[in-house]
């Protein structure tokens, strides 16, 4: 969105219930705990930022129900309600987009669910005079290859760089977002946002943006994976028919993540692909032994993938 030149100051929170949140999976690049008058002066020589909501006091009662809420992992809809839009609107902005992912699993598990989700932000954004525009995809399995901080640091990266290996799913995700987007501000004819959003993409010109943004946060050096690595395979021939993304998060969480930003899951396959007796599912990665030997515990309770 910034590439195009449309100024987007990105505030998040840190995770509660999942093993990265936005903030948590930017901190790894950069600063994300600015001061207001220096989120000023990255929005104005860079056009974004995404920046910490919680450092700079934007929204102060939802800092204070975060607080509350991660320790008890407590993850209450009308509670996420109240901090999504507490934080969109700290920012005064024109317009908004809310991604809301459902699934077997996800945070919101039905379409249903997904719909009255939606009717409430829609109410909530009349009664903030904010333009809004609502989608629903699908979070019935996690987005991209890495599950952390730094493992979905790799993942944006691989995209941004137009890797090869880079996970198409969160490509086609992040394309179809921006794309939405670039038509809801009005940057984009309807039905061109995502050819414009993948060809940002694939010119460089979105990863060049992104570096100017983290140079102007303040550049931090990638820390290495977490030395503890534990690999899980299959137990039997066929094909994934789904992956459970509570089941994924525990495990992670007993790896430490969020909070070890090196610790966390490589995911190797996905709904729909095929495998045999011993090919890797995923691979655990951790830095403290502790926290290795109860995610390799947590795994053997929990198993994500179902294969038949």
């Amino acid at each position: 969105m910034a590439s195009f030149g449309i100024t987007i100051p990105k505030t998040s929170s840190r995770a509660i219930t999942s093993p990265a949140g936005t903030a948590d999976t930017m901190e790894v690049f950069a600063d994300v705990s600015l001061t207001i008058d220096k989120m000023r002066s990255v929005v104005g020589s860079a056009g974004a930022c995404i920046v910490w909501g919680g450092g700079i006091n934007l929204a102060p009662a939802d800092d204070r129900l975060i607080r509350i809420e991660r320790p008890l992992s407590i993850d209450v809809s009308e509670l996420m309600l109240a901090s999504v839009m507490a934080i969109k609107a700290s920012v005064s902005p024109t317009h908004v987009l809310i991604d809301i992912p459902y699934g077997q699993g996800a945070k919101v598990e039905t379409l249903d669910r997904a719909k009255e989700l939606k009717r409430q932000f829609q109410a909530i954004a009349t009664e903030l005079k904010l333009k809004i525009l609502v989608l629903m995809t699908d979070g019935s399995q996690p987005i991209g290859n890495g599950v952390g901080p730094l493992l979905e640091a790799y993942d944006v990266l691989a995209v941004l760089k137009n890797d090869a290996a880079a996970p198409n799913d969160l490509r086609d995700k992040a394309v179809h977002l921006a794309g939405m987007m670039l038509e809801f501000v009005g940057t984009a004819p309807k039905g061109k946002g995502e050819s414009m959003a993948a060809d940002a993409i694939k010119s460089g010109r979105a990863l060049r943006k992104f570096n100017e943004i983290i140079d102007a946060q303040g550049r931090k050096e990638l820390p290495p994976l977490g030395r503890l690595t534990h690999d899980v395979l299959a137990q039997r021939t066929g094909t994934i028919v789904s992956i459970d993304n509570l089941s994924v998060a525990r495990i992670a969480h007993a790896a430490g993540a969020p909070a070890t930003p090196n610790a966390g899951l490589l995911l190797f396959t996905k709904v729909g692909h095929a495998v045999t007796v011993g090919d890797k599912l995923y691979t655990i990665y951790a830095d403290s032994e502790e926290k290795f030997a109860r995610a390799i515990q947590q795994a053997s309770i929990d198993d994500p993938f179902t294969v038949r």
